[in-house]
C-alpha cells in the first residue's frame, strides 16, 4: 500500500485477555480478520492492571499468573474501512469498547524505504493550547 499519509482512523479495541470468540482468544481473532481484510496493521498491547464496567481491577498476580488483563488492539486505517469492519466486530465482541479518533500519518513505510520526495515534517496543530507554554490558554 503506497500514500498512506494524510487523515485517518484510529480505531482502538479494548478487551480482556481471557476474552474468547469461537473458542479461540477474541485479541487473535481481530487481529487476524484484519489480516485477511488487507488492513495497514494492528497491534496489540497487554496492559499491566486496569478495570472496565464492572469495576473490577484486573492485574498481574505473583509469579506472572494473569487475571484476565486488559489488552488494547489499535489499527489505522481509512475511515471507510473502520466503518466496514465495525458490524463484524460488534458480533465478535461480547464485552468492551471500542473508541475512534482522527489521526494524521505522516509515515507509513509497508517495505523498504522507495524514492520519496522530502517531507517538511510541518505539524498542523489546531485547538485551544499552544506547544511550549506550560499552560493551557
Amino acid at each position: 500500500m503506497h500514500g498512506f499519509k494524510g487523515e485517518r482512523v484510529l480505531m482502538r479495541i479494548h478487551i480482556g485477555e481471557r476474552d474468547r470468540h469461537d473458542g479461540n482468544s477474541l485479541y487473535e481473532e481481530i487481529v487476524e480478520l484484519l489480516r485477511k481484510r488487507h488492513y495497514a496493521g494492528a497491534t496489540v498491547f497487554r496492559g499491566i492492571t486496569g478495570f472496565g464496567a464492572n469495576s473490577r481491577v484486573h492485574r498481574q498476580k505473583l509469579f506472572g499468573l494473569s487475571s484476565d488483563l486488559p489488552v488494547v488492539i489499535e489499527c489505522v486505517e481509512t475511515e471507510e474501512n473502520i466503518k466496514a469492519v465495525l458490524p463484524e466486530l460488534d458480533r465478535m465482541i461480547s464485552g468492551g469498547m471500542i473508541t475512534l479518533e482522527r489521526v494524521k500519518v505522516i509515515m507509513y513505510r509497508p517495505h523498504a524505504a522507495e524514492e520519496e520526495g522530502p517531507d517538511n515534517w510541518a505539524l498542523d496543530v489546531t485547538g485551544s493550547w499552544r506547544v511550549g507554554t506550560g499552560k493551557a490558554e
